[in-house]
């Protein structure tokens, strides 16, 4: 990726972009929304190769994108004084050990109490950056799912970041436990993701229009007395839901999902499926430097566990 200007944005398509729409490889680029970059079409804001784009144009390897986002509007969003584990923070960003319970960014039935409005009240100035109802986000965590996020503090920060997800280079490692005892020691789910046919609100594996994913998988410990395994997650794609969806798809929903593992009775009173983002290692945007943060278990997960019974650790 190069940039021009305080804002334009440009990505040239490689392999793994041939195909896709512009304004779902744009979104995923810029790491805004989809609805943005459609507004940024609508308005003529971004070019293939120097003409103006439909949103549904399939891209070829050799493409220039071109964007040219508009400047920050002021956000509506009111800081909040919620408190927050900062795990590290300098000029460009912040990271932090999100809560289970937090949600990210203000949605409908969300309007404030996020992790955004305490991202205001922290920093001080988040607006416009990345988005007026998104400032500083580069990506999320379930509600549910605890763990390491990483939070852009300028725009520059926030394109760097946004590049890494997208070609995948960002180190992301998953601690989970699951419904089940797996023959095998780890594994490998390559299955695409896309919308439920039937629920438009929950991601399935049974589509045709789904997007290439890839989870990989390894068991750290088998509770036999239980029935239920500690896996280590290393997805290697950042779909929608994608943990749960494939490791539900392969027989192994996780303990506590309500939605993908039918939890029922003392499980589903956990409040969220049993999943943690424990590790996150990134280049850092300025300094370029390997950077890597790591958020203990939570409490809640920790008295899962001791619940359990003696556990049988894999090499």
């Amino acid at each position: 990726m190069t940039t021009t200007g305080s804002r334009a944005l440009v990505f040239e398509v490689e392999d793994e972009g041939a195909g896709q729409r512009v304004d779902a490889a744009l979104a995923e680029l810029a790491g805004v929304s989809r609805s943005q970059v459609r507004r940024w079409i609508d308005e003529g804001r971004v070019r293939i190769d120097g003409e103006p784009v439909r949103p549904s144009r399939r891209l070829d390897v050799g493409d220039t994108i071109e964007a040219d986002p508009p400047e920050p509007v002021a956000t509506e969003l009111l800081p909040e004084a919620i408190a927050l584990v900062v795990l590290y923070e300098d000029a460009s960003l912040v990271v932090v050990d999100k809560p289970a319970g937090l949600v990210v960014h203000p949605a409908p039935g969300h309007p404030s109490g996020t992790l955004v409005n305490a991202l205001l009240h922290h920093c001080g100035d988040l607006a416009g950056i990345g988005g007026v109802l998104r400032p500083g986000i580069v990506h999320r965590l379930d509600r549910g799912t605890s763990g390491v996020m990483v939070v852009a503090k300028d725009d520059a920060a926030h394109q760097h970041l946004s590049r890494q997800f997208a070609e995948h280079s960002i180190e992301r490692v998953y601690r989970t436990f699951v419904r089940g005892l797996p023959g095998a020691d780890s594994g490998r789910i390559d299955r695409p993701i896309g919308r439920h046919p039937r629920d438009r609100k929950r991601m399935s594996v049974e589509t045709r229009a789904g997007r290439p994913s890839i989870t990989r998988w390894h068991v750290v410990r088998r509770f036999p007395a239980a029935g239920t395994s500690e896996l280590e997650i290393r997805p290697e794609t950042g779909r929608t839901h994608q943990i749960r969806v494939h490791l539900s798809s392969a027989g192994l929903p996780i303990v506590g999902d309500v939605v993908y593992g039918r939890a029922r009775g003392a499980e589903a009173r956990l409040g969220r499926p049993a999943l943690h983002a424990e590790r996150l290692g990134f280049v850092h945007p300025v300094s370029g430097a390997w950077l890597s943060f790591e958020a203990p278990l939570p409490e809640d997960l920790v008295r899962l566990v001791e619940g359990f019974g003696p556990g049988e650790p894999v090499s």
